[in-house]
């Protein structure tokens, strides 16, 4: 016997909301967790003394990425530091121009500067990283802004963008495909990093709860901004499998 077509469309769209029903009534998966493996690696940045409370340039809250990234590191066989490391009087500092004020501006060779307040200068207490922070495992420790006429907020490259640090070579070199960036300041040093990474062809997730940011006149919201267009996911640090 022949069936209708109006009584066949029927007969499709109920098992098509019965199909439905069943689908929706099934409990939802939990999203997947990273694993970081032997080709991911886990970078720090600047978590120092100057950047937390007390410090000569303090991002606000900055030491409580402490404690989450002592807990990340457990997933990782690649650790990597860095430390911003300037001479005195550098071209950063706002105590280098007459009659400038920190978080102003100058025009550089290499373009505009932020100013800062004289801070993580070499050697000095300031400059050391935070002494809570337990990394024992970490294998390199990168060093910038030690060129005094140049800033440095990457780990990857100066702000003259043509001077490297070496760091993409090193990754490489170990056969790392994945970086994890936390530290601080989000908006600035870490998003610097996260972006020249994905210039240097790795994957890069930038653990959100792990930083902390300066956030001066919308730079955290254009951070994150740029990021996304570079194509740097946003995660937690939840969403990482430590064991």
């Amino acid at each position: 016997m022949k069936t209708h077509p109006s009584l066949l469309s029927r007969r499709v769209l109920l098992q098509s909301l019965a199909a439905g029903a069943a689908t929706a009534a099934l409990p939802l998966r939990a999203a997947a967790k990273f694993k970081p493996g032997a080709t991911a690696a886990l970078l720090v940045v600047d978590v120092q003394n100057c950047f937390v409370t007390g410090g000569t340039l303090p991002v606000a809250k900055g030491e409580e990425v402490v404690p989450v990234i002592n807990k990340l590191s457990a997933a990782f066989a690649n650790i990597v530091v860095t430390q911003d490391w300037h001479t005195a009087g550098h071209a950063s500092f706002a105590s280098s121009y007459a009659g400038k004020k920190p978080f102003e501006t100058t025009a550089l060779k290499y373009g505009t500067q932020v100013l800062w307040p004289d801070h993580c200068v070499q050697g000095t207490e300031d400059a050391a990283l935070h002494k809570d922070l337990k990394l024992p495992t970490a294998q390199l420790i990168v060093r910038k802004g030690y060129n005094k006429g140049v800033d440095s907020y990457s780990a990857f490259q100066e702000a003259d963008r043509k001077t490297v640090t070496g760091l993409a070579g090193y990754l490489k070199a170990r056969g790392i495909k994945t970086v994890y960036v936390t530290g601080l300041a989000t908006d600035f040093c870490v998003a610097w990093t996260a972006m020249d990474a994905r210039a240097a062809g790795f994957e890069v997730l930038v653990v959100e709860d792990a930083c902390r940011a300066i956030d001066l006149n919308g730079s955290l919201a254009a951070a994150w901004k740029q990021m996304t267009a570079k194509g740097v996911k946003r995660i937690q640090s939840g969403d990482i499998e430590l064991a």
